[in-house]
């Protein structure tokens, strides 16, 4: 285990990926994303995937300077187009764009299609906090080349990890916030647990004939994600499929060889809401605000320490490693070092 800095980590993605080809705006952006979400504890979706963005530049699969761009707007709905770059250069535009037309409208929609890994949800649930916007973010299409869950009640690989993310702005409290897999673990973990030679957690995985296991090789070896939740979490995992693949018509904008084959067919849709659009801002931020702050009066069960709201977790995390450094596991960190000897930027 090795700590670093945010500073420090910053720095280092941004010229690792500025050296394998991104202009200064996208390797700005897209290593501030990837350091928040490891300040913020969620590791899956942070430094870990450096080394894979740079491969995927070399494999011509990602376009480190391209732009986003508008195709299309038609009343308060968007849709983007990444231009295959950096999934976090387009889905921060696209929220930029949906936070505008939401000022305007009351009420908009962002499609995004044709980018890479767009990273954290929450980023975005939190950038559209910041505005007084309350948001939801649906992501689908993974599994239409290489699928990677199992459906509620059967077996066999289908769809994939689909994940959401909601966030809802306060006043005086941060915003209530959460992002995650509609399967019961990210795939990152399984990679991980597979890597370090570690079982994965019970109820998360099925091997190829549709038995529970928590031997990682038993999902690279036919296996699958389960949805969480049961025949719950396999509803929002279909409604994900819907809101991204299908909603935005991802499919119609396949280019062979770009984005490999997970993200080939993503398709992402932002939902933006004025919190004030049915009553003043300062009311909606006073309920808000009560809503939290009751929900931590209730006594904890045994066990825990405390209530939470969601949201919590991310921000005191951000607090402790902001100030106490970020750690990275060894594994992750080697993939960094070779990442950056690859485009000869020095450790």
């Amino acid at each position: 285990m090795i700590t670093k800095s945010r500073d420090e980590l910053y720095d280092l993605v941004e010229r690792i990926l500025s050296a394998a080809g991104a202009d200064a705006d996208n390797a700005a952006i897209t290593a501030e994303h990837l350091v928040r979400a490891n300040l913020s504890g969620v590791d899956t979706h942070g430094v870990f995937h450096v080394s894979g963005y740079v491969e995927a530049i070399k494999k011509g699969e990602l376009a480190p300077a391209a732009k986003p761009d508008i195709l299309k707007q038609k009343g308060s709905s968007i849709l983007i187009t990444g231009n295959w770059t950096f999934g976090q250069v387009a889905a921060q535009f696209a929220t930029g764009q949906a936070i505008e037309l939401a000022r305007e409208h009351g009420i908009s929609v962002a499609a995004i299609v044709q980018t890479h890994h767009i990273g954290r949800l929450g980023h975005y649930s939190e950038i559209a906090g910041e505005a007084d916007m309350i948001s939801m973010v649906w992501a689908g299409g993974f599994g239409e080349v290489q699928p990677a869950a199992t459906p509620y009640g059967g077996r066999g690989r289908w769809l994939h990890t689909n994940p959401i993310s909601m966030g809802f702005p306060a006043g005086e409290e941060s915003t209530t916030m959460f992002d995650f897999a509609t399967t019961a673990i990210s795939g990152v973990k399984v990679v991980n647990a597979r890597k370090r030679g570690e079982p994965v957690a019970s109820g998360c995985i099925v091997d190829r004939d549709g038995n529970p296991t928590t031997n990682a090789e038993d999902f690279f070896d036919g296996g699958g994600h389960v949805p969480f939740g049961g025949h719950k979490g396999y509803a929002i995992m279909m409604a994900a499929e819907f809101l991204g693949r299908i909603f935005s018509g991802s499919d119609a904008y396949v280019e062979p060889n770009r984005a490999g084959p997970i993200l080939r067919h993503q398709g992402v849709s932002i939902f933006v809401m004025r919190a004030d659009l049915f009553q003043d801002l300062s009311d909606y931020q006073h309920l808000a605000d009560e809503l939290q702050q009751r929900t931590r009066t209730i006594p904890p069960a045994a066990g825990f320490d405390e209530v939470l709201v969601p949201g919590d977790p991310e921000l005191r995390t951000r607090e402790i490693r902001q100030r106490d450094g970020i750690p990275i596991e060894d594994d992750v960190w080697n993939d960094i070092k070779k990442a950056a000897e690859s485009v000869a930027v020095e450790v």
